[in-house]
């Protein structure tokens, strides 16, 4: 069984900083990916950004510049550093795993934390 524990998220200011944190525990045989997805009120979920193993990284367009992911593999821990935050920003993230564990491989999903920029 594989578990994601997220933490980070909270209520910050136009231009403010948030760093988000997600550890992955369990039977985890191989981590291809980890990533952070959010689905704002309404809308559907969309990935904001992601890392794989090798260390390429792919960011939605929108948060270019602004946010930074990063991961430490040893503690299979990804990071989302958020910066200049936007009220467009706000939404519920998710972290996302992409790995091998029992049976196979497939997507895990975290709990979710919300993120609200606001003044």
């Amino acid at each position: 069984q594989v578990q994601l524990v997220e933490s980070g998220g909270g209520l910050v200011r136009p231009g403010g900083s948030l760093r988000l944190s997600c550890a992955a525990s369990g039977n985890i045989f191989r981590i291809y990916a980890m990533g952070w997805y959010r689905q704002a009120l309404g809308k559907q979920r969309e990935l904001v950004a992601a890392i794989t193993s090798g260390g390429s990284t792919n960011y939605l367009d929108s948060v270019k510049g602004r946010f930074t992911i990063s991961r430490d593999n040893a503690k299979n821990t990804v990071y989302l550093q958020m910066g200049s935050l936007k009220p467009e920003d706000t939404a519920v993230y998710y972290c996302n795993l992409d790995a091998v564990s029992i049976p196979g491989r497939r997507d895990y999903w975290g709990q979710g934390t919300q993120v609200t920029v606001s003044s």
